[in-house]
């Protein structure tokens, strides 16, 4: 079933966020791998939006610090008790805390150092195990290990072969029987988006089912930004059979 809402982002009110948002990502597209490019050259651009940022998170242009709204209410129908889940991509660990808080026994990574390292500050006491991991060469006892994958604007921000290669890593992480959610922003088929992000189209989100997931359910909804621009998301779950 889909579901249309809205959902309104608030960090970015906040007085003087939104300039410094705008000098960073003018700063930040001028480095090598900002609109893409082989393995190599978005490591180093996510390595250096961290670096760059200095600990201020207007500068990392996906931070919100605080977890989805979206995730939260799956959370609150569906509790970890115990069961593992993997962040995929976990910036500055919203959204892991989220996990963990709910429940689940929560291990959480991301390709840049720097992001592991700022997370690790933010929550010190955190039963999260935050770890510097790459998604195309993960710890081999994490294939197939997690009751839940959550997938949040990883996908979207790949292009080319590198997101080909994307679904079926992320689908790896899920246990059988186990359930992948997927937060991507959501795009039309045919529309040549001047990414990143590159949003997802329904058949791109389809390639899961082809992996051997079935789809549970699809949530559509759009975020406000303070500048004006609406943008359409969507939250979907899937069941690895």
């Amino acid at each position: 079933m889909v579901s249309q809402e809205v959902i309104v982002s608030d960090i970015r009110d906040e007085p003087g966020f939104m300039d410094r948002h705008s000098q960073a990502l003018q700063r930040l597209d001028d480095l090598t791998g900002a609109k893409g490019g082989d393995h190599e050259d978005r490591r180093s651009w996510f390595e250096q939006v961290y670096e760059l940022a200095n600990d201020d998170p207007a500068a990392v242009p996906w931070a919100d610090l605080k977890p989805k709204d979206v995730l939260l209410a799956w959370l609150a129908r569906n509790p970890g008790a115990g069961r593992r889940a993997l962040d995929v991509a976990c910036g500055l660990g919203d959204n892991a805390e989220a996990l963990s808080a709910a429940g689940w026994a929560t291990s959480a990574f991301d390709l840049a150092e720097g992001a592991i390292r700022w997370a690790r500050r933010r929550f010190p006491d955190s039963a999260v195990d935050y770890q510097v991991a790459d998604l195309f060469d993960p710890p081999s006892e994490w294939i197939g290990a997690f009751d839940l994958v959550h997938e949040c604007y990883t996908l979207q921000a790949l292009h080319g072969d590198l997101r080909e290669r994307g679904f079926p890593a992320v689908a790896n992480l899920v246990a059988p029987g186990g359930t992948l959610l997927v937060i991507t922003r959501s795009g039309e088929k045919g529309v040549d988006y001047d990414g990143p992000p590159w949003p997802l189209t329904p058949s791109e989100l389809d390639r899961f089912r082809g992996l051997g997931f079935a789809l549970q359910g699809r949530r559509a909804y759009d975020v406000h930004r303070p500048d004006g621009r609406v943008i359409a998301h969507v939250m979907a779950e899937y069941r690895k059979k």
